[in-house]
């Protein structure tokens, strides 16, 4: 027999956590609308949206009389990890409301990629990489090499014919400066993808390879690509972590923490003897503070290796606030811009929030969208600092992940709390995920479901509810945005394949094959 309405509304208001000054989520087929007023009253008005179709109608106008056709001198590719259209509609409720914009939502120019693998419907953040650096698909798990190469082959960058050079190679060879940005380790899939060239993209170290079964002599790990191959060499900024792919196990890193290395190498001092023989000014740090230090009107090279693996999750490092904590990537966009804005020539720029899909990986919904929020902070300091006459900013993502919105919140519930109840009673998520860890805090064997309450949703480290369980959550095979402003930004409007963003990028900068 089913219990009483009247129990199930004050056990609901009970349970979620209203006695903390939460807001109650009733069923979704019953609800008090008294409850949750309009949030913004002048959208009960025709006229409200008859002018914001008017702005949107004179800026397009606008635009269309205002297309940058001139060369673009600089080139930053901004690559959100993971950063499905979910997630960034999450994140402008997160921040606020649903109609805000995240800054590059404000770009003029919008389109769609494609973002399969050649032998994958859903990709990782390999074999994307070499779509978007480098204008060609490979296989999954493999970074700059098309498909002929299989995934583990030791040999299998070596062909020069199977190689896929970056748009970092296009730029440097006409004359243009290039660098790097992730809060993620620098020998990362994502970063991996401007100067390397490995069958595995796990192959970060030497350790790592000859666990793969592979001569660590012969086939170079990523770290080694990064310091002593050409690309990798003239990089003018490197900025982020994975201090322990270049350093022996038998040293201690800043921190304290060793190295993974096998082989003796002691890459970052291998780095700097380079530039020292080269006679260009070379500084290399590895917290805020020393970043801070550095006189970037005057230093040629930068290598900022900010954490022994990856940087923390942005919201994280805001909570801990301690005297050595590392950058933000808003930080580091800067650091990198005033660094390489120096170059006549101009220059190439990748930048990468990696963190936003570390946190859907492990269903941390509230750290995702708390790192695409500072994503999309350092995309706005990118564009104050550089100009729309000669700098073109593209905005996209490598993949998807199976984050949903779900239910029927109201405008006031917030992004990452509860949603109303479901047909057991029990109150739902408003994001979930289709499969992911979070499946373990979701349900009980024993009894279904489990209870949620509002206070468990705000802890960082909640795990997000999924269908399936599995150790990590799985990419999503939707297609991504690419958002776009400067030059020739209007090439990005309309629906492609992913490997077409560095064609497009280089036809505007007037570099590499598609000059």
């Amino acid at each position: 027999m089913a219990k009483p309405i009247i129990f199930l509304f004050f056990a609901a208001v009970l349970l979620s956590g209203s006695a903390s000054g939460q807001r109650d989520h009733p069923r979704g087929r019953s609800f008090d609308a008294e409850s949750h007023p309009i949030k913004h009253a002048e959208e009960q008005q025709s006229q409200y949206w008859v002018d914001k179709a008017q702005e949107k109608l004179l800026a397009k106008l606008a635009e269309a009389q205002a297309v940058h056709t001139n060369k673009a001198k600089n080139v930053i590719l901004f690559l959100g990890d993971g950063m499905s259209v979910h997630t960034t509609t999450a994140t402008r409720n997160l921040l606020g409301d649903s109609a805000e914009q995240l800054s590059f939502e404000g770009f003029p120019h919008t389109g769609m990629a494609k973002t399969y693998c050649v032998n994958r419907q859903v990709a990782d953040s390999a074999c994307t990489a070499t779509a978007y650096l480098g204008g060609v698909k490979g296989n999954y798990g493999t970074i700059g090499v098309n498909a002929n190469v299989p995934r583990y082959s030791c040999s299998g960058a070596e062909r020069e014919e199977d190689r896929v050079w970056s748009i970092a190679q296009w730029a440097q060879a006409a004359g243009k400066d290039a660098g790097l940005v992730t809060t993620a380790r620098v020998t990362h899939a994502s970063p991996a993808g401007v100067f390397a060239h490995t069958a595995d993209r796990n192959w970060e170290n030497d350790w790592e390879v000859a666990n793969g079964g592979c001569d660590p002599e012969q086939t170079v790990d990523i770290a080694r690509q990064l310091v002593e191959q050409p690309v990798g060499q003239r990089l003018k900024v490197i900025l982020g972590g994975g201090r322990q792919n270049f350093i022996n196990a038998s040293v201690n890193d800043e921190e304290g923490i060793p190295g993974q290395r096998t082989d003796g190498r002691h890459l970052i001092r291998s780095w700097l003897d380079q530039k020292q023989a080269a006679n260009a000014s070379a500084s290399y740090v590895w917290s805020r503070k020393g970043l801070g230090l550095v006189d970037l009107e005057s230093t040629d090279y930068l290598l900022g290796l900010f954490a022994s693996s990856h940087l923390p999750y942005n919201g994280d490092r805001q909570r801990q606030r301690s005297q050595l904590a590392d950058p933000s990537l808003t930080e580091l966009t800067e650091a990198a811009i005033k660094v390489l804005g120096r170059s006549e020539q101009g220059f190439f720029l990748f930048v990468e929030g990696a963190r936003i899909d570390m946190a859907h990986h492990d269903t941390f919904a509230r750290r995702s969208l708390e790192d695409t929020a500072e994503f999309a902070s350092a995309v706005q300091r990118a564009r104050e600092l550089t100009s729309e006459e000669d700098t073109l900013i593209v905005v996209t993502a490598d993949h998807a992940h199976v984050m949903s919105i779900n239910g029927y919140p109201f405008r006031d519930q917030e992004i990452t709390g509860l949603a109303q109840l479901a047909d057991d009673n029990l109150p739902y998520t408003v994001l979930s995920y289709a499969n992911g860890p979070g499946y373990y805090s979701a349900y009980n064997r024993a009894e279904g479901r489990t209870l949620l309450k509002e206070k468990l949703v705000t802890d960082s480290e909640y795990r997000y509810p999924t269908l399936a369980p599995l150790d990590s959550e799985t990419h999503g095979g939707d297609d991504v945005a690419v958002y776009a402003s400067g030059p020739y930004a209007q090439f990005f409007s309309g629906n492609y394949e992913q490997s077409n963003i560095p064609a497009l990028m280089a036809r505007a900068a007037g570099i590499g094959p598609y000059a």
